[in-house]
């Protein structure tokens, strides 16, 4: 890509939604990036200055079409770390020491979500760059000269993104694609601090690596088919793993437990209430208010009820004791996913978690042909049940030089940590030999 190709994009900084309305906007690749979930999130007042949320748009144009957005990223001006599991208090506690703020900071990240996924929304025939990746970084960068943010951070972002996070750090790209001006801006943010500001953006992103599991729908003893049903499912299991599992979901039944599934608009309004009974239980028991109210969960009832599906547990009176939320891709699409995000119980049973939340999700994954599903963010013990660890990324931007390098070391050590400890977890996975899936590191 030459330099000519990086001259035609400029950034505007809003905080309206009305750029959806701008383009023709490609289906994104989660359910979570949909227009529909981020309405939801803002009605309910899960974000906004209020919550603690403040959002901001970075719109990125072509400079011959300056009106119309190719793509666009969220960013939020934090003063606090909840919702976000990627942690980074130690970094916090490190500028706290030395006497400094490490608030406001800024997060691109689906709020309280730990799921992989894009972090632009692109136009219909737009391609993800490393020079729409710098028109929105630098978009960034005005916001954090604007409020003084100690830095930024992308979250559960996509490998895809990442890779064009290395180009940006690469010499030779900073070379070619970063001399000053080579943006335009067109600020709407605080025009009255901001105006024509220049290019701030210098390639220095850290990269940080997780693990999560996910579990795959391939029979990798039969030509990587997949699953008939959960039996089979069973059989790729060591027969110790297999008798476990079995043991767990008879353990429901002996307690009078029956489980039903419910999607789209059979989930009535009595279900959301009682779903949320159950989720608001998941935080009282550790003394917290849950994240998300009853509004965003009714919403989404009504929007996009055609991406989810509720796992109820029902008790010998026919009263429901525990309920979990899942969301789903469409079935027919790339990579098409179930992901298990909102679980509560009224009270603690024996295995009823494992049942509800990973069990029920499986069969559910088998009978609608997805092809993975992802439970959540971290846990073991999704492991020995038949949850393949993978990789996570996330990108971080320190702007204070003082703190960068100690930062920047911290990251690249931490990655070959968390290689080692997915190439033990997947050692430890319990599949018999014949279906043993390959370590991607």
């Amino acid at each position: 890509m030459t330099d000519v190709a990086l001259m035609t994009y400029c950034y505007s900084l809003t905080r309206d939604f009305d750029w959806q309305l701008k383009s023709d906007w490609q289906v994104p690749d989660t359910p979570f990036m949909s227009f529909a979930f981020w309405q939801a999130l803002s009605d309910s007042g899960a974000i906004g200055e209020e919550a603690g949320w403040l959002l901001i748009f970075v719109e990125v144009h072509q400079s011959q079409a300056p009106e119309l957005p190719v793509a666009v990223m969220p960013v939020f001006i934090k003063g606090h770390h909840r919702g976000e599991f990627v942690f980074d208090h130690a970094w916090a506690e490190a500028y706290a020491r030395y006497g400094v703020d490490y608030y406001p900071r800024l997060v691109t990240s689906v709020p309280f979500t730990p799921i992989t996924g894009q972090r632009l929304w692109l136009t219909a025939g737009t391609e993800l760059t490393a020079d729409i990746l710098a028109a929105a970084l630098s978009g960034v960068e005005n916001i954090a000269a604007q409020v003084n943010a100690s830095s930024w951070h992308g979250l559960f972002v996509t490998e895809q993104l990442a890779m064009c996070a290395q180009r940006l750090n690469s010499s030779e790209h900073a070379a070619e694609h970063h001399p000053k001006d080579h943006l335009g801006h067109d600020v709407k943010f605080n025009s009255a601090i901001n105006s024509k500001l220049p290019l701030t953006f210098l390639p220095q992103l850290f990269e940080r690596q997780g693990c999560q599991f996910l579990w795959q729908n391939q029979n990798l003893m039969n030509d990587s088919k997949p699953f008939a049903n959960f039996d089979e499912f069973l059989m790729t299991l060591t027969a110790k793993r297999r008798r476990t599992i079995r043991s767990e979901r008879k353990k429901v039944a002996k307690q009078n437990i029956r489980c039903e599934l419910k999607t789209g608009t059979e989930i009535t309004a009595a279900d959301w209430s009682a779903f949320y009974q159950c989720y608001v239980m998941t935080y009282a028991v550790r003394g917290q208010e849950p994240y998300l109210n009853a509004d965003f969960f009714t919403q989404l009832g009504r929007t996009m009820s055609e991406h989810l599906m509720l796992a109820q547990a029902l008790d010998d009176t026919g009263a429901i004791i525990a309920s979990s939320l899942f969301v789903y891709d469409e079935p027919n699409s790339l990579n098409s996913t179930l992901y298990g995000r909102y679980w509560g119980a009224l009270d603690d049973y024996d295995s009823l978690h494992f049942e509800l939340c990973y069990y029920q999700g499986i069969e559910f994954a088998i009978e609608k042909g997805l092809d993975y599903f992802d439970p959540g963010t971290q846990g073991e013990h999704k492991l020995i049940r038949g949850f393949v660890p993978t990789v996570t990324h996330s990108l971080h931007r320190i702007y204070d030089p003082r703190f960068a390098p100690a930062i920047g070391d911290f990251c690249q050590r931490d990655i070959e940590h968390m290689r080692h400890y997915r190439q033990q977890a997947h050692e430890a996975l319990p599949f018999n030999a014949d279906n043993m899936p390959t370590f991607k590191g």
